[in-house]
Order: structure tokens, then sequence, then C-alpha cells
């Protein structure tokens, strides 16, 4: 007689006594039937542009967003009401906002396009102090908050600059600025920093990643002890053997409880490094031809094998697009069992961690989704992007999602690119590597109508991208504190041209 299969192998232990209640909401939190059962739960609706940053306080209860309309709102996610809106003081665009731990959720620390740091206070009356810590040449992308500190965090910019900032003297230490490591591209020696993530288990470790293919550990007690003059110098560096020498660059950092490092990569995929991967403090290829990325698609693990000489190489996760917009990634689950990243398709994709298996791909919006944010103890997701909404995806749907036949069926609108260009020598740069591209695609391709136009686009996308950053620097400050003072109307871009 065949032995009668239980259909919840954990909720009959834990009747029976043998699971324990806390063990059982982490396997729950943890399994797969939670990720193919999210569905939105509801859109959070009041910001007037592009939502760029979403993250949960400690207990969870209240979402933070920042916006193109320099507004930063706190909102009761499970109710979808707004808790408080105010001008965050910034210029331009909020990159990224984040609560202060141990504050009451009354500490708030902001970063923008306009390349401040700025500091918010919820005062007892209700309303809102803003204060302006420091501030970048070029946009300010992304902050990293000490874990458990309640004062000290640190920025990084598109100047390269990593900043240390203590609230109680509320000062700003420059640390070092990021620099090429390869020669040959002294023409353009800084690296614009994208993301910078400090390592949960030992805060004196960060890690920053931007505009070339390294991820760069530092140890900020190396600065503390005697003040170094070759801080700047990384202890160690991260990158796939295959992807360096190669013109890529990093768009989003994460750390895992474990100490392992998350890297999102512009137009390439996502890689998983353990702390055994670093490829210690002077990294340069054995052999740069044979390093170089082979056919697009090719798997990582053929190529890392014929240079790692046996040397564990990072898990990798497919399927997602990274091209327009930086974008973040991250870890979901009790023990960041899976990772999550948005994608150019308007998706949200998810996959397991070990092994590197996509498991879901949800339909979230109609353009690009930039973030992706867990909730600290329950299985909840918040996605925002180009769309002025914010979602809230909850494990609450009847039926198990599958995955779509043709994940690429989908094709992304052409935008903007990813850096932003400040200057003609910038300019020519990204020239010259959209022609390099266009130079290296297979003959039947590079021959094509299709080709030609989007070769076309790309140049026109990035003479307007320098003009319309031309036009922001000369901008006076339109900081006004109503909501939407200071918009411009529709200006003329690529798209009249290519219609």
């Amino acid at each position: 007689m065949s032995k009668r299969r239980r259909p919840c192998p954990d909720v009959w232990l834990r009747e029976l006594g043998e699971l324990a209640p806390r063990s059982f909401k982490l396997r729950r939190s943890a399994s797969e039937d939670v990720v193919l059962r999210f569905e939105i739960y509801k859109k959070l609706e009041k910001h007037r542009g592009c939502v760029n940053t979403v993250s949960f306080n400690d207990n969870g209860d209240i979402l933070i967003s920042g916006s193109d309309d320099r507004r930063v709102i706190l909102w009761d996610w499970a109710s979808g009401k707004s808790k408080l809106s105010f001008h965050s003081g910034h210029h331009s665009n909020i990159f990224h906002a984040k609560f202060m731990p141990y504050t009451d959720d009354r500490s708030i620390v902001t970063c923008a396009a306009d390349g401040q740091v700025r500091y918010a206070q919820i005062l007892e009356s209700g309303g809102v102090k803003t204060t302006l810590l420091a501030k970048h040449q070029g946009g300010a992308h992304k902050l990293a908050i000490e874990p458990g500190s309640p004062h000290v965090f640190y920025s990084c910019g598109e100047d390269g600059l990593v900043q240390h900032f203590d609230l109680r003297t509320k000062t700003a230490t420059e640390l070092f600025t990021c620099r090429q490591i390869h020669a040959k591209r002294g023409y353009l020696p800084i690296i614009q920093l994208n993301a910078i993530a400090i390592d949960p288990r030992d805060p004196n470790l960060f890690t920053v990643a931007g505009s070339d293919e390294y991820a760069r550990l530092y140890d900020i007690r190396k600065y503390q002890s005697d003040r170094a003059s070759d801080f700047g110098q990384p202890v160690d560096y991260f990158c796939p053997p295959h992807l360096i020498g190669d013109r890529v660059g990093i768009t989003g950092l994460a750390y895992s409880d474990h100490s392992e490092l998350l890297a999102s990569y512009n137009d390439e995929f996502i890689y998983l490094f353990t702390r055994d991967m670093g490829l210690g403090p002077n990294p340069f290829p054995e052999s740069p031809k044979s390093a170089r990325k082979g056919k697009k698609g090719e798997t990582s693990s053929s190529l890392s094998s014929a240079i790692a000489d046996g040397k564990a190489t990072p898990q990798v996760y497919k399927g997602h697009k990274n091209r327009e917009t930086v974008k973040g990634v991250g870890f979901f689950g009790p023990k960041s069992e899976y990772v999550v990243s948005g994608s150019d398709c308007g998706r949200i994709f998810i996959w397991k961690k070990k092994g590197g298996e996509l498991v879901r791909v949800m339909e979230a919006d109609k353009d690009i989704v930039n973030c992706i944010e867990a909730h600290p103890h329950t299985p909840v997701l918040a996605s925002s992007g180009i769309e002025d909404d914010i979602k809230i995806w909850t494990p609450t749907a009847t039926e198990r999602a599958v995955l779509p036949k043709r994940i690429d069926e989908v094709k992304p609108k052409a935008r903007s690119w990813m850096y932003h260009i400040s200057s003609p020598e910038d300019l020519l740069l990204q020239l010259f590597s959209s022609l390099q591209r266009g130079r290296t695609e297979p003959e039947h391709d590079r021959d094509s109508p299709t080709s030609h136009n989007a070769t076309g686009r790309e140049l026109m996308e990035l003479i307007f991208t320098y003009n319309g950053n031309e036009n922001d620097s000369s901008d006076g400050n339109g900081g006004g504190e109503a909501e939407g003072e200071g918009d411009g109307g529709d200006a003329s871009g690529p798209e009249d041209f290519f219609s």
C-alpha cells in the first residue's frame, strides 16, 4: 500500500509540535509558493514624477519614497494612505531617501541629482526642517547607513567622491575619490559612482561601484587609524573574470545577511560574490584578449573557467534587461534566499539565490522598473520606477503563477543614457563607444535599416542628454515649497526625429 502524501508537511510538523512557530514562519516566508503567489496589493499614488527610491523603516509599518517631484512621502503602506509629505529642499530629482535607525523615524537623509546630501528632521509639531550637509559635483546616487547607528552614513556620487557623515556634528568628511586602475583609460580617470553598500556583518567594510567593471571594497578602519594617504586604494576588488577589461558598469549593489555581495551590471547580468572571490588589492587581467566577453548570451561559466585558474566564480542571474537606467538590486527572504531586480521591460524578476534559477517574472509597469525593496519582516515587496506610483506586492493570489513563454518578447522603449554627460569630453567618449558598438555588430545586422536607425537614435539621445545637462546646470534655484513648482514643459528630444 502506497504511503499517503501530506500536502503541507511543515503545517503537519507544526501541529505535532515538531516544528517551532518561528521556524515555521521562516520556512513559509522563504517558500517558492510565496513567490509564485505575489500580486499587487495596493498602488500608492501621490507623487508627480518618477519614483526613484522606496524603503521600509525598521518596524516595517512605514514606507518612505522620493521622486522627480522633489518631495519625500511617508506612507502607511497597509492602508495605502500618506502619513506625511514634504519638500526635500533639493532642486532636482531625489535619487535616494532613508530613515536613520533608532530615531523614531524622525531622522531622514536624502541625496539627489543636484548633488546635495540633505538631512530632514520631523519636528514634534509635525513640521519638517531640512538641512544641507554636503554636495557632490554631479548627481549623488546612493546613501549607505551604518547598521544600528542613528548618526553615521555614507554617500557616493558621479564625481567619484565618497563622503562620511556624522549627524551628531552635522559634518561631512571627504574620504577619497574613486579612480580608474587601467592606465589606458586615463582620458576619463574618475569612476562615476552609482552604488554603495555596507557589509551588515562587519560595518567597517563597504563597497562602491559605478562606471567600470569593478566593485571596490574598503575598510574604514584604515582611514580612522592613521588617516592613511592611500586609503583610496581598495583592500579588494570584485569582478567576473570574463568582464575584466570590458566596457561595462555597475548600477546596483546589495549585501546579504551572509556578507555575499550582489552586483548588477548594465547591459549584462547580475552576479553574486562571496569574500573568497576577491581579486585582491591589485587586479589585472591575466590575458586581456582571452578575458574579453564572448558572444552575447554565452554562459559565464565557460568563459570564467578559462581564466580563473580553478578559483570559484560568481553565481550569475539572467533574463532581465538593464541598459536604460540606474537600477538597484536586492535580496528577498528571511535568509536572503532570493535575488530580485527590476527591468527595462517593466517587469520584476525573482531568482533563487542558490543556483540562479529564474522562478518568477511579474508584470509591474508599462515602463521601466528601477527599485525593488523587500519588507524587513514579512513577505511583502515594494516596487517603483518611471511611473509615478508605488506598487505593494503580497502573496495573496489564489493561483500559482507560471513563467511566461517568451520573457524577451517585450522590447523596452529607448530612453536616456545611464551616465550623466557633463562635458564635451564625456559626449565624445560616449559617441565613440556608440560607433564602436555599431562596428562590432554582425555584418548582416550592421547592414540592416533597423541597426542604422538604432545607432542614429543612440547618437541623437547622447546629444540631447548633453544639451539637457547643460540646460539643467544653468538653471537657478527652483526648489520652491509648493508641489510641482519649477517644473518645465515638454522639450524636443530624439523621439521627434525618429518617429
